[in-house]
């Protein structure tokens, strides 16, 4: 399955499952959720968040408010400063994924590094994701690995409930013959469902 973010209304991977969240822009959704086959659509707590269950495991890739998203926010989430809006869509949110009452793999572009230097979020957003995921019993997969940007550290996570073990955790630079494709890369978490 892939967790995906800012994804084109013309996308290819729309001849699978492709579960999207609400619309970011007229040409593209803030998230998505794609399965070769075998998924079932979930209803999504929040705007920003595409949610399926597949294999009795409740899949949800969202897009979490970075310091300028104030003007294009979902304006269920009012508030007048990132931190305000980041509370109220990580209440909804952890709210709506904790009472599926599944196991829950949880992704997406945070817009937060969880240690280190925080340039896109708040240190109070990463207080509570750290919070949201802990109530979930999920573990960040990615929370150490590098951002495209050199000197920091992601704000693209993959998180996995406590008990699963993963064997790889890797970022995969979105780049070809030097170009790049995103000024987000790609991270892959490969784990043992328990």
């Amino acid at each position: 399955m892939w967790f995906l973010t800012e994804v084109p209304n013309a996308c290819p991977l729309d001849k699978d499952q492709l579960f999207r969240s609400t619309p970011m822009t007229k040409t593209k959704s803030r998230a998505a959720v794609w399965s070769r086959g075998g998924a079932a659509p979930w209803s999504s707590p929040h705007p920003a968040a595409a949610t399926a269950v597949q294999d009795g495991v409740l899949l949800c890739s969202c897009v979490l408010p970075w310091r300028s998203a104030r003007a294009t926010w979902p304006a269920e989430d009012a508030g007048q400063d990132v931190a305000t809006i980041t509370a109220a869509t990580l209440a909804r949110l952890g709210t709506g994924l904790a009472a599926a009452k599944l196991p829950v793999i949880w992704s997406g572009d945070w817009n937060h590094a969880l240690h280190s230097r925080e340039y896109a979020g708040t240190i109070e957003g990463r207080g509570l994701i750290v919070g949201v995921t802990t109530e979930l019993g999920l573990r960040v997969a990615t929370e150490h690995l590098a951002h495209a940007k050199p000197g920091l550290l992601s704000i693209d996570h993959i998180a996995v409930p406590i008990g699963w073990d993963f064997t790889a955790c890797q970022r995969v630079v979105a780049a070809v013959a030097g170009k790049r494709l995103s000024d987000h890369d790609a991270y892959i978490v490969d784990c043992t469902i328990r």
